[in-house]
């Protein structure tokens, strides 16, 4: 059975769906078992196995994180304020993502015609190359204040003097970052294209909103309590000085 419809169309992926329904009942009846192939049913397996993988995948970079983090700056409200706000940044960048290639939303601004499902590897790739940017703004933001309070400022303090040592530092890559990625939202490479819009709206947002805003406005609301730590856990975990 060949359908009329594309093989990314919504009508072939259901074609697919039912065929396998009809197998496993045969299946059970006791009948020949069928099989379906081709680039559609490729894509439904794959993209199961990728989605069951994804939270593992997630759950593992996160937690090497926080550990790292905490390791570093002696704190854990620091490295969970990290970890959790970089949620932010992967809701836009795939959130913006959906809405312009599968939704078609600007779609001739960016050159997207016609819309079409999301590829079943971006949020992989994206959350891999994201994660690892967005850690990098934030130790080069909190080290700084982390600096200051080891030297003996006040926390709001250090707050001013980390931020102002690492901001432009954070600006600056973050602009390089947004343009080498977002060349590539125009070029003619369609598979390439949606991977280099979500990284680069991922940069954006991660950049000048999450660690821009919302990192010192929060450690500001923390205040001292940021770098609190607890004293057995301080023994047990190695001391490095990111410096």
């Amino acid at each position: 059975m060949i359908p009329k419809s594309g093989p990314s169309a919504l009508s072939t992926q259901r074609l697919v769906q039912r065929l396998r329904k009809t197998s496993l009942e045969s299946s059970l009846a006791g009948k020949p078992k069928l099989e379906v192939s081709g680039q559609t049913a490729v894509n439904i397996d794959v993209s199961k196995r990728l989605a069951n993988a994804l939270p593992l995948y997630l759950l593992l970079v996160v937690g090497f994180a926080f550990i790292l983090l905490a390791v570093v700056f002696r704190s854990l409200l620091v490295p969970l304020k990290a970890v959790l706000s970089f949620l932010l940044s992967l809701g836009a960048a795939l959130g913006s993502t959906v809405a312009v290639y599968q939704w078609g939303w600007l779609g001739k601004l960016f050159g997207v015609d016609p819309a079409s499902p999301i590829l079943c590897f971006l949020p992989i790739i994206v959350i891999g190359v994201l994660f690892g940017l967005s850690m990098d703004y934030e130790i080069f933001l909190v080290s700084g204040m982390r600096e200051r309070v080891v030297l003996g400022d006040e926390a709001h303090t250090a707050i001013h003097s980390g931020f102002a040592l690492g901001a432009k530092v954070v600006a600056a890559a973050a602009l390089i970052m947004i343009g080498v990625f977002g060349s590539g939202i125009f070029t003619s490479a369609s598979t390439t294209k949606p991977i280099a819009f979500a990284l680069a709206v991922g940069v954006l947002v991660d950049a000048f909103v999450v660690r821009m805003i919302i990192l010192p406005a929060v450690m500001a609301l923390f205040g001292k309590s940021a770098w609190w730590f607890p004293h057995w856990l301080d023994k047990i975990l190695p001391k490095i000085t990111i410096e």
